[in-house]
């Protein structure tokens, strides 16, 4: 089979959004070239006794993704898009992220390899876990018979971003275990897959409204509720800028969400949190993550500057996840 390689020449510090982001529009697997030193940990994995010495970090990375070409069709690349309308696309979502951040360069080369199973080779290295509780399965595993009693998110990570593995979604799911009651009507800001509207529903929650910028949202949280099984009307998608647009505020609504989760960019956070104080209820509990160690200060103090109280902040690896209440 041949499949089409799509590198993207970026920045190390935008590698982890940018392959999320790339994950809504069906480009997943992603191989990752940079200089980033080994951690301890990683050289132990390498069962070497001593490693040489690298190149020094230039802060570049390379990011590939693969597309299987149809037989009928070589220039048909995810769907019906070709390598033009695929690279048109991928520009897109750079350019609408290079509104928050710095990616880079952001060129993006396109060559052509073969020989390879890209997407099934790279399932080998996401197999079920365990986020206390809760199991999250990929679509390829079938249940154990022991667990067949369990919570059980499943989910495919071929149709989302967000797969639960990432440390920043598993510090949102713990503390949306701590405050949430069968009252509790949720907002998911960025909701992406909507893994996390969908596990507070399956935690007994009555409702949840999700809001993302990328229309392929909908289609992935559908996929992700059908087959975890939430009713129709128990989550609601919109489909907008709710930092910007005034007509996403109003339909989402103003005072009445019990929680408010966002689980992304500090630099996001930081010009979310005094637009969505106005969505929570008083006495409402806001949670974020996405949020890198040193950035903790900055979300903190927006939060503070928007009238809420923090009540808690929650680490895990090199992320934290800042929780606040909004004064009754």
């Amino acid at each position: 089979m041949k499949w089409k390689k799509f590198t993207i020449k970026t920045l190390t510090d935008a590698e982890d959004i940018i392959i999320s982001t790339l994950y809504d529009i069906g480009l997943e697997g992603a191989q990752i070239e940079d200089k980033i030193p080994l951690t301890p940990l990683e050289k132990e994995q390498m069962f070497v006794d001593i490693l040489p010495d690298g190149p020094e970090d230039d802060g570049i990375a390379y990011l590939s993704f693969f597309v299987e070409e149809s037989e009928e069709n070589p220039d048909d690349a995810t769907g019906s898009l070709s390598a033009d309308e695929m690279v048109a696309r991928i520009n897109r979502e750079l350019d609408a992220l290079r509104k928050y951040m710095d990616v880079g360069e952001g060129t993006i080369m396109v060559s052509e390899t073969e020989d390879i199973d890209w997407i099934n080779n790279w399932k080998q290295f996401f197999h079920q876990f365990y986020i206390d509780d809760l199991l999250v399965i990929p679509s390829w595993e079938e249940v154990r018979p022991e667990d067949k009693d369990k919570k059980i998110l499943h989910i495919d990570p071929g149709t989302a971003f967000g797969t639960g593995m990432h440390e920043t979604t598993q510090l949102c799911i713990r503390q949306l275990k701590k405050h949430i009651t069968p009252e509790t009507e949720l907002l998911d800001v960025g909701t992406g897959s909507g893994i996390l509207a969908i596990v507070s529903l399956m935690y007994g929650i009555w409702h949840a409204v999700g809001t993302d910028l990328d229309p392929c949202a909908v289609e992935a949280v559908r996929e992700n509720m059908e087959v975890n099984h939430i009713a129709p009307e128990c989550f609601e998608m919109m489909i907008g800028n709710i930092i910007t647009d005034k007509e996403v505020q109003d339909k989402v609504g103003y005072a009445k969400y019990d929680i408010v989760v966002a689980n992304i960019l500090t630099d996001v956070l930081v010009q979310l949190t005094p637009v969505i104080v106005n969505q929570l209820k008083p006495g409402g509990v806001y949670i974020t993550s996405g949020i890198i160690d040193n950035k903790e200060q900055t979300v903190r103090d927006a939060v503070e500057a928007a009238g809420l109280e923090v009540i808690e902040v929650t680490h895990q690896g090199e992320w934290v996840s800042v929780t606040a209440r909004k004064r009754e």
